[in-house]
């Protein structure tokens, strides 16, 4: 069990120097809003603010971390990113830095997960750590799902865990599976960061400290099982739909290996709806052209079960998800046009041919199906 240190427990920064100043942060809006006079109780302002602040906790932390690995013995590797690592251009189905400078999983055009740190103990455990200053954080558990979930893929010879750090007073982490271990800091300010940012000139920045320690390793280096996100996702498309009596391979859903992997994408893709049955299912409104599809998935909740969901893709890059909140009422959501679920729709659409295509009533029967096995459990 890591035991967290009473400096890192009190934000101690006597051993990490000015380090934390040296770091870039995205405060263009920020500063914006302060030179406009906005107040400071203003939700634009707050917004802001709290997401400069989680930026600089997330630094400083991972500064304490540094230091922290280099004293703990059962700490075997640490991984270095920002101003501690080489520049490493981020490359596809491996871990690396990305341009942010932060340690990334990503395929060839799309980033799948980022992570504050990463570092193995000598008993083969991995640990990915988040830093959050969110208050409520119940809706990270479906975060921490997929991250474990990859890791697990791609570092099948490694226990995985998470280390969750927080600032006293935060909620809902009794809901936090076993596999992580949570501290907890004093309240955090970034207030002397911001007020060097707007002054420079204020005060004169100490050279980085740097660790040197053969525990510290670039995220390159780590050897990991190769794995093909999207030959993947096409695979389990395939194979759900090949029962030779029903819609939806129930049993080979439910295996432990592709429920793994449902946790990973958070979604499958099993099919298709013609318009005329979108509008009937979803009152979609508008003019559509006679062959728009909209794709059919099962998506895994925060609270594990599994709904389904529905993407309507106008274009390339204009992508819609409809749902059903709990009082059963469609929801529409505008999904970034850069992220990856617009390629995975895009990409799963071109591979459905006709076979794929979905009745309403096997959308019900399915539903039924998915419903019963989750409060059978």
């Amino acid at each position: 069990m890591l035991e967290i240190s009473k400096s890192i427990k009190k934000l101690d920064d006597i051993d990490i120097g000015d380090n934390i100043f040296h770091y870039d942060y995205n405060v263009n809006h920020l500063l914006s809003l302060i030179a406009d006079g906005v107040d400071q109780e203003d939700t634009l302002f707050l917004s802001s603010y709290r997401s400069f602040e989680g930026e600089v906790f997330e630094n400083f932390i991972y500064e304490k971390l540094l230091r922290y690995a280099e004293e703990n013995d059962n700490i075997d590797k640490f991984i270095l990113k920002g101003f501690h690592q080489r520049r490493q251009k981020a490359h596809a189905n491996t871990l690396s830095i990305s341009e942010k400078q932060q340690i990334v999983y990503r395929t060839k055009s799309r980033e799948i997960s980022e992570f504050d740190a990463m570092f193995i103990t000598k008993d083969k455990e991995l640990y990915f750590v988040e830093m959050t200053l969110v208050k409520s954080v119940l809706k990270l558990r479906k975060r921490l799902r997929k991250k474990k979930a990859l890791l697990e893929t791609i570092f099948p010879n490694y226990e995985i865990k998470a280390l969750i750090i927080l600032n006293e007073g935060a909620t809902g982490t009794r809901q936090f599976p076993d596999y992580c271990t949570v501290w907890f800091t004093k309240e955090f300010t970034a207030k002397d960061v911001l007020d060097y940012i707007q002054n420079p000139d204020s005060r004169e920045l100490a050279p980085i400290s740097r660790i040197c320690s053969t525990k510290m390793i670039e995220a390159h280096s780590l050897k990991l099982y190769q794995f093909r996100y999207y030959n993947t996702m096409s695979w389990i498309t395939k194979t759900l739909r090949s029962h030779k009596k029903f819609t939806l391979d129930m049993n080979f859903l439910y295996k432990d290996t592709v429920q793994r992997y449902h946790n990973l994408y958070n979604k499958f893709y099993i099919g298709y709806i013609d318009i005329e049955d979108a509008k009937k299912l979803l009152d979609l409104q508008g003019e559509y052209q006679e062959d728009q599809r909209v794709i059919v998935a099962i998506e895994k909740k925060y609270n594990d079960e599994i709904v389904l969901t529905y993407y309507l893709q106008k274009n390339r890059k204009n992508l819609y998800l409809y749902s059903f909140n709990d009082a059963l009422k469609v929801t529409k959501e505008k999904k970034d046009p850069y992220g990856i679920t617009v390629t995975e729709v895009f990409h799963i659409n071109k591979m459905m041919d006709d076979s794929y295509k979905l009745s309403l009533l096997s959308l019900t029967k399915i539903k039924k199906l998915l419903r019963a096995k989750f409060e059978r459990n």
